[in-house]
């Protein structure tokens, strides 16, 4: 499977808000830092993840852009939350030989009302 196809299938189970799926994705040292904060080790990663499911009733991703490299893949993203809240992010996944993620690194933009 190509890292794109993990990159799309990692934002497919966070739209759906399943963990288990994402769980299964991470490697045991993945790391998680975005704009608020920064965790190490799948635990603290999957933590983090499902304060972010219990916050948003919804979550709906639009991929605008991809960016690869041979390990890794970057998305310029359209995030709506609970039908209501727009967040551009760019996400930068990083993958293992094997497949599993590494590293998700979230960095926030500004809307401004382009695509």
């Amino acid at each position: 499977m190509a890292n794109t196809d993990r990159f799309h299938d990692y934002l497919a189970a966070y739209a759906r808000k399943d963990l288990a799926a994402i769980g299964a994705m991470l490697s045991d040292d993945a790391q998680l830092r975005d704009w608020n904060l920064a965790v190490r080790g799948k635990e603290a990663v999957l933590a983090e993840t499902a304060r972010n499911f219990s916050a948003a009733a919804t979550i709906d991703i639009e991929t605008l852009a991809l960016y690869t490299s041979e390990d890794a893949v970057a998305g310029e993203l359209r995030i709506v939350v609970d039908q209501h809240e727009e967040l551009r992010v760019v996400d930068v996944l990083s993958f293992d030989a094997q497949g599993a993620i590494v590293s998700i690194r979230a960095y926030l933009g500004r809307g401004d009302g382009a695509a």
